[in-house]
């Protein structure tokens, strides 16, 4: 299968910064969509930022002109800039990535998400 791995997590003080990264591994073909998802306590998991594979992007309301997200398609890689961050920014952020992978001599569709990485807008 295709693993995601995300770093750069922490705790910042209202108004700073934090770059989070997604590195996906595995027999990878291809990566379509990459994506970060956060969810806060008591709330459902919602969508923050995706990038297509030509390096097209959107953005949730509530993080445009802050937050920026970009792909190193060399290295498998989606990163997250988090900009001017605020409290309501506290969350768990999840990367999701689809693509094809190898499997033996089958190529297959995969659709990952990673563990989660801890953000914590706090003074």
């Amino acid at each position: 299968q295709v693993q995601l791995v995300e770093s750069g997590g922490g705790l910042v003080q209202p108004g700073g910064s934090l770059r989070l990264s997604c590195a996906a591994s595995g027999t990878i073909i291809s990566i379509n969509g990459m994506g970060w998802y956060r969810q806060a306590p008591g709330k459902q998991r919602e969508l923050v930022a995706t990038i297509t594979s030509g390096g097209s992007t959107d953005y949730a309301d509530s993080v445009k002109g802050r937050f920026t997200i970009s792909r190193d398609n060399t290295k498998n890689t989606a990163y997250l800039q988090m900009n001017s961050l605020k409290p309501e920014d506290t969350a768990v952020y999840y990367c999701n990535a689809d693509g094809r992978w190898r499997n033996g001599n089958v190529n297959r569709p995969f659709d990952s998400w990673g563990q989660g990485t801890q953000v914590t807008v706090s003074s």
